[in-house]
């Protein structure tokens, strides 16, 4: 299959409600993370490299930083004057709300589908951080004759409402039931797609007619349908909770789980922002830390992921925490297991203490 042939699309809103404390003021996809990055990188650095020159970004609401952040595709080279990167915010009329599921997204988007020249579609959230071989999934659906596959991933099921998938020996799907209840074995859709660009339209007027949700065109279809499942073994982490942020975020200093998501072949491209190198004082002490540039660490920092300009003055902790873009921490400030949002600022002396299992969340622009 040629990959200039398939138009991607990115759903940049879905399951914000499953990580509120974040997506208030952005988008699911625009949710920082591993200290320079940004949720969307990962699925569209992905499509990118796998040779995917066009792609839509579906938006509902609270874009503004999402916006910010791609600009116009040059760091993925989607900057073009034909194809690359679209922005498709809701269609709003008289009497009528933004998008709120992913069939209201593609209906909003009708048009911009109906004018593409390209044969095939894959979906994705934008929920997902991985590294995904988006030309093996292409090349899986050309050689299986499938109409629909769906990427899927066996292990602990993510929180919210999503499609559990059986296969047979073929890999077809048999049976697709949505639910949220708790799974530590279950094979799970990661909410990735692939199927012909008429075919998905099909689906929509379909949809319409009937008043199909989501996932219903899946499970209303697979008997008539040839539906199968690509299930990859390839790290993945479904954020779906503040906790699950947390951990995904930790994860990042493991140098097994860095060598799985920063794959040479296939880079994770995110927006350059030319800053100055990290200033570490005379007396700091830093260990097993992910640290930006353009930071000041005269304290101790210590099994943490630190943002870019971030400050940590001297005498101030830092232990096991997330710190965003622009925190600052005064003297003799304690952190442990917190979440601080971009420009939080701890005045002097202050002890904040959450644990691995329950980190504390400081929102955006918030003082201690």
């Amino acid at each position: 299959m040629r990959t200039n042939n398939v138009l991607g699309i990115l759903f940049s809103n879905s399951n914000d409600e499953t990580l509120p404390e974040l997506t208030r003021l952005r988008t699911m996809g625009s949710v920082p993370y591993g200290c320079r990055y940004r949720l969307i990188d990962f699925p569209l650095s992905s499509m990118v490299n796998a040779g995917i020159s066009k792609v839509g970004v579906i938006t509902k609401a609270n874009y503004r930083s999402l916006m910010d952040h791609l600009g116009m595709g040059k760091a993925w080279d989607l900057s073009r004057k034909r194809e690359g990167l679209i922005f498709l915010p809701p269609f709003v009329g008289a009497g009528t709300g933004g998008n709120q599921t992913r069939i209201e997204g593609l209906r909003s988007a009708a048009e911009f589908l109906a004018n593409s020249k390209e044969e095939f579609v894959v979906m994705s959230d934008c929920n997902i951080v991985c590294n995904f071989d988006y030309r093996a999934l292409l090349q899986k659906h050309a050689e299986s004759g499938a109409q629909i596959t769906i990427a899927c991933r066996r292990g602990p099921a993510p929180l919210y409402n999503t499609l559990r998938l059986q296969l047979d020996e073929s890999t077809r799907v048999t049976e697709a039931r949505l639910t949220a209840a708790a799974d530590s074995n279950a094979l799970y859709s990661l909410n990735i797609f692939v199927l012909r660009k008429s075919l998905l339209e099909s689906l929509l007027r379909e949809a319409n007619a009937q008043g199909a949700g989501d996932y219903e065109f899946i499970q209303r279809n697979v008997n008539s349908l040839r539906i199968f499942g690509a299930e990859t073994t390839e790290h993945a982490r479904v954020i779906d909770s503040l906790q699950n942020y947390y951990d995904a975020s930790l994860e990042l200093l493991q140098p097994d789980v860095r060598r799985a998501l920063f794959v040479p072949a296939r880079p994770v491209f995110a927006k350059s922002q030319d800053d100055m190198p990290t200033i570490y004082g005379l007396r700091s002490v830093v260990n097993n830390c992910l640290v930006a540039e353009g930071c000041q660490i005269k304290g101790e920092a210590r099994g943490s992921v630190i943002f870019r300009d971030v400050v940590i003055e001297k005498g101030a902790s830092v232990k096991n925490c997330v710190l965003m873009q622009g925190s600052y921490i005064s003297a003799g400030v304690t952190l442990e297991s917190v979440i601080a949002d971009k420009s939080v600022t701890i005045k002097p002396g202050k002890t904040l203490v959450g644990a691995r299992n329950f980190p504390l969340y400081l929102g955006k622009k918030i003082v201690v």
